[in-house]
Protein backbone atom coordinates (compact mmCIF):
# COMPACT_ATOMS: atom_id res chain seq x y z
CA UNK A 1 0.00 0.00 0.00
CA UNK A 2 2.96 2.49 -0.03
CA UNK A 3 3.17 2.97 -3.43
CA UNK A 4 -0.13 4.09 -3.53
CA UNK A 5 0.49 6.64 -0.40
CA UNK A 6 3.39 8.06 -2.36
CA UNK A 7 1.38 8.38 -5.50
CA UNK A 8 -1.30 10.41 -3.67
CA UNK A 9 1.33 12.52 -1.78
CA UNK A 10 2.63 13.16 -5.11
CA UNK A 11 -0.50 13.90 -7.01
CA UNK A 12 -2.01 16.04 -4.19
CA UNK A 13 0.20 19.21 -5.35
CA UNK A 14 -0.43 18.91 -8.49
CA UNK A 15 -4.52 19.15 -7.55
CA UNK A 16 -4.10 22.39 -5.30
CA UNK A 17 -5.40 24.96 -7.97
CA UNK A 18 -8.07 22.95 -9.43
CA UNK A 19 -9.17 22.40 -5.36
CA UNK A 20 -9.72 25.90 -5.38
CA UNK A 21 -11.50 26.60 -8.48
CA UNK A 22 -13.52 23.49 -7.93
CA UNK A 23 -14.90 24.03 -4.33
CA UNK A 24 -15.84 27.65 -5.41
CA UNK A 25 -16.95 26.34 -9.18
CA UNK A 26 -19.12 23.41 -7.27
CA UNK A 27 -20.77 25.61 -5.07
CA UNK A 28 -21.97 27.96 -7.91
CA UNK A 29 -23.74 24.65 -9.19
CA UNK A 30 -24.89 23.73 -5.85
CA UNK A 31 -26.32 27.16 -5.07
CA UNK A 32 -27.87 27.47 -8.75
CA UNK A 33 -29.41 23.96 -8.35
CA UNK A 34 -30.71 25.16 -5.44
CA UNK A 35 -32.73 27.69 -6.40
CA UNK A 36 -34.31 25.62 -8.82
CA UNK A 37 -35.59 23.75 -5.89
CA UNK A 38 -33.32 20.61 -6.48
CA UNK A 39 -32.13 19.41 -2.77
CA UNK A 40 -28.65 18.73 -1.72
CA UNK A 41 -29.27 15.08 -3.23
CA UNK A 42 -29.56 15.77 -6.78
CA UNK A 43 -26.06 17.85 -6.36
CA UNK A 44 -24.32 14.78 -4.92
CA UNK A 45 -25.74 12.59 -7.68
CA UNK A 46 -25.93 15.08 -10.75
CA UNK A 47 -21.60 15.65 -8.97
CA UNK A 48 -21.27 11.68 -8.60
CA UNK A 49 -22.36 10.50 -11.99
CA UNK A 50 -22.30 12.90 -14.60
CA UNK A 51 -19.57 14.87 -13.37
CA UNK A 52 -19.33 17.22 -16.36
CA UNK A 53 -18.71 20.95 -15.23
CA UNK A 54 -20.22 22.78 -18.06
CA UNK A 55 -22.45 20.35 -18.80
CA UNK A 56 -23.77 19.90 -15.21
CA UNK A 57 -24.71 23.45 -15.35
CA UNK A 58 -26.83 23.20 -18.92
CA UNK A 59 -28.03 20.14 -16.95
CA UNK A 60 -29.70 22.78 -14.18
CA UNK A 61 -32.32 24.21 -17.61
CA UNK A 62 -32.62 20.44 -18.61
CA UNK A 63 -34.17 19.53 -15.56
CA UNK A 64 -36.43 22.04 -15.32
CA UNK A 65 -37.43 22.02 -18.94
CA UNK A 66 -38.55 18.13 -17.85
CA UNK A 67 -37.56 14.61 -19.69
CA UNK A 68 -36.63 15.15 -22.99
CA UNK A 69 -33.95 12.31 -24.30
CA UNK A 70 -33.23 13.33 -27.66
CA UNK A 71 -32.48 16.84 -26.44
CA UNK A 72 -30.02 16.31 -23.80
CA UNK A 73 -28.76 13.64 -25.84
CA UNK A 74 -27.88 16.48 -28.54
CA UNK A 75 -27.22 19.47 -26.11
CA UNK A 76 -24.47 16.98 -24.03
CA UNK A 77 -23.31 15.66 -27.71
CA UNK A 78 -22.55 19.51 -28.54
CA UNK A 79 -21.47 20.67 -25.02
CA UNK A 80 -18.83 17.58 -24.53
CA UNK A 81 -17.39 17.12 -28.39
CA UNK A 82 -14.12 18.21 -27.07
CA UNK A 83 -13.56 15.28 -24.46
CA UNK A 84 -13.55 13.16 -27.90
CA UNK A 85 -9.99 15.14 -28.81
CA UNK A 86 -9.29 14.61 -25.26
CA UNK A 87 -9.42 11.31 -25.04
CA UNK A 88 -7.35 10.61 -28.59
CA UNK A 89 -4.85 12.98 -27.07
CA UNK A 90 -4.33 10.92 -23.95
CA UNK A 91 -4.19 6.96 -25.43
CA UNK A 92 -0.60 7.07 -24.51
CA UNK A 93 -0.64 8.28 -21.16
CA UNK A 94 -3.21 5.81 -20.48
CA UNK A 95 -1.76 3.07 -21.85
CA UNK A 96 -0.95 -0.07 -18.83
CA UNK A 97 -3.41 2.11 -16.70
CA UNK A 98 -5.50 -1.24 -16.03
CA UNK A 99 -8.48 -1.18 -14.16
CA UNK A 100 -7.98 2.32 -13.54
CA UNK A 101 -8.63 3.34 -17.17
CA UNK A 102 -12.45 3.38 -16.95
CA UNK A 103 -12.72 6.26 -14.05
CA UNK A 104 -9.56 7.95 -15.87
CA UNK A 105 -11.66 8.20 -19.10
CA UNK A 106 -14.69 9.28 -16.81
CA UNK A 107 -13.02 11.83 -14.95
CA UNK A 108 -11.22 13.42 -17.50
CA UNK A 109 -12.41 17.13 -17.11
CA UNK A 110 -11.35 20.33 -18.59
CA UNK A 111 -9.52 20.79 -15.71
CA UNK A 112 -7.84 17.50 -15.08
CA UNK A 113 -6.82 17.04 -18.63
CA UNK A 114 -4.45 20.31 -18.10
CA UNK A 115 -2.89 18.39 -15.17
CA UNK A 116 -2.45 15.25 -16.54
CA UNK A 117 -1.00 16.42 -19.98
CA UNK A 118 1.91 18.74 -17.89
CA UNK A 119 2.16 16.37 -15.03
CA UNK A 120 4.43 13.36 -14.84
CA UNK A 121 5.25 11.30 -11.51
CA UNK A 122 8.34 11.92 -9.95
CA UNK A 123 11.05 8.93 -10.00
CA UNK A 124 9.70 6.22 -8.38
CA UNK A 125 5.97 6.62 -8.32
CA UNK A 126 3.83 4.44 -9.81
CA UNK A 127 2.00 6.50 -13.25
CA UNK A 128 -1.21 4.87 -13.37
CA UNK A 129 -1.81 5.59 -9.27
CA UNK A 130 -0.40 8.82 -9.76
CA UNK A 131 -3.14 9.76 -12.74
CA UNK A 132 -5.65 8.31 -10.82
CA UNK A 133 -5.15 10.04 -7.68
CA UNK A 134 -5.26 13.75 -9.49
CA UNK A 135 -7.91 12.60 -11.08
CA UNK A 136 -10.03 11.38 -7.62
CA UNK A 137 -9.44 14.35 -6.11
CA UNK A 138 -10.37 16.35 -8.43
CA UNK A 139 -13.78 14.74 -8.49
CA UNK A 140 -13.92 15.01 -4.45
CA UNK A 141 -13.41 18.88 -4.72
CA UNK A 142 -16.42 18.97 -7.45
CA UNK A 143 -18.80 16.89 -4.89
CA UNK A 144 -17.51 18.43 -1.75
CA UNK A 145 -18.17 21.92 -3.84
CA UNK A 146 -21.57 21.22 -5.24
CA UNK A 147 -22.91 19.79 -2.29
CA UNK A 148 -21.38 23.16 0.21
CA UNK A 149 -23.20 25.22 -2.61
CA UNK A 150 -26.34 23.20 -2.28
CA UNK A 151 -26.91 23.12 1.53
CA UNK A 152 -25.93 27.07 1.61
CA UNK A 153 -28.34 27.56 -1.19
CA UNK A 154 -31.14 26.04 1.11
CA UNK A 155 -30.35 28.15 3.76
CA UNK A 156 -29.69 31.79 2.83
CA UNK A 157 -31.18 33.51 -0.50
CA UNK A 158 -28.57 34.67 -3.22
CA UNK A 159 -28.97 36.68 -6.43
CA UNK A 160 -27.29 33.97 -9.22
CA UNK A 161 -27.05 36.23 -11.65
CA UNK A 162 -23.41 35.71 -13.51
CA UNK A 163 -22.58 33.03 -11.24
CA UNK A 164 -22.51 30.35 -14.01
CA UNK A 165 -19.56 32.51 -15.42
CA UNK A 166 -17.23 30.98 -12.95
CA UNK A 167 -16.55 27.96 -14.93
CA UNK A 168 -15.32 30.19 -17.97
CA UNK A 169 -13.35 32.65 -15.15
CA UNK A 170 -11.68 29.17 -14.20
CA UNK A 171 -10.94 28.36 -17.96
CA UNK A 172 -9.21 31.97 -18.03
CA UNK A 173 -6.96 31.40 -14.92
CA UNK A 174 -5.87 27.23 -16.23
CA UNK A 175 -4.98 29.10 -20.04
CA UNK A 176 -3.00 32.47 -18.20
CA UNK A 177 -0.91 29.87 -15.92
CA UNK A 178 -0.35 27.27 -18.81
CA UNK A 179 0.74 30.31 -21.05
CA UNK A 180 3.08 31.55 -18.13
CA UNK A 181 4.38 27.50 -17.68
CA UNK A 182 5.67 26.91 -21.17
CA UNK A 183 8.01 28.84 -23.49
CA UNK A 184 6.53 27.15 -26.50
CA UNK A 185 3.13 29.10 -27.09
CA UNK A 186 2.83 27.77 -30.60
CA UNK A 187 -0.13 25.20 -29.65
CA UNK A 188 -1.91 28.40 -27.78
CA UNK A 189 -1.86 30.40 -31.22
CA UNK A 190 -3.48 27.47 -32.54
CA UNK A 191 -5.78 26.41 -30.30
CA UNK A 192 -7.02 29.96 -29.55
CA UNK A 193 -6.74 31.29 -33.40
CA UNK A 194 -8.60 27.99 -34.86
CA UNK A 195 -11.68 28.82 -32.37
CA UNK A 196 -11.94 31.96 -33.05
CA UNK A 197 -12.08 32.19 -37.29
CA UNK A 198 -14.03 29.38 -36.40
CA UNK A 199 -16.57 31.09 -34.34
CA UNK A 200 -16.47 34.04 -37.28
CA UNK A 201 -17.34 31.14 -39.72
CA UNK A 202 -20.01 29.00 -38.03
CA UNK A 203 -21.68 30.94 -34.97
CA UNK A 204 -21.57 30.90 -30.91
CA UNK A 205 -23.50 28.01 -31.30
CA UNK A 206 -21.91 25.79 -34.08
CA UNK A 207 -18.19 26.59 -33.77
CA UNK A 208 -16.92 24.11 -30.85
CA UNK A 209 -17.10 20.47 -33.47
CA UNK A 210 -15.09 22.74 -36.16
CA UNK A 211 -12.41 24.45 -33.85
CA UNK A 212 -12.14 20.86 -32.15
CA UNK A 213 -11.26 19.26 -35.68
CA UNK A 214 -9.00 22.32 -36.99
CA UNK A 215 -6.98 21.79 -33.78
CA UNK A 216 -6.12 18.49 -34.37
CA UNK A 217 -5.50 18.90 -37.97
CA UNK A 218 -3.14 21.48 -37.54
CA UNK A 219 -1.55 20.28 -34.91
CA UNK A 220 -0.68 17.09 -36.30
CA UNK A 221 0.45 18.73 -39.40
CA UNK A 222 2.80 21.02 -37.23
CA UNK A 223 4.05 18.11 -34.95
CA UNK A 224 7.60 18.46 -35.75
CA UNK A 225 7.57 22.13 -35.86
CA UNK A 226 6.21 21.82 -32.14
CA UNK A 227 8.40 19.17 -30.84
CA UNK A 228 11.30 21.08 -31.95
CA UNK A 229 10.66 24.19 -30.34
CA UNK A 230 9.50 22.21 -27.23
CA UNK A 231 13.30 20.56 -27.26
CA UNK A 232 14.56 24.61 -27.34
Amino acid sequence: MNFKRNALKAAFPHTIPVMTGYIVLGAAYGILLSSKGYSFVWALLTSLFIYAGSMQFVSISLLAAGFQPLATLAITIMVNARHLFYGISMLSKFKGTGILKPYLIFGLTDETFSILVASDPPEGVNKKWFLFFITLLDHIYWIIGSLLGSLLGSILTFNTSGMDFALTALFLVIFIDQWRSTKNHLPVVIGVGSSMVCRMLFGPSNFIIPSMVSILLLVTLLQKKIELRNSL
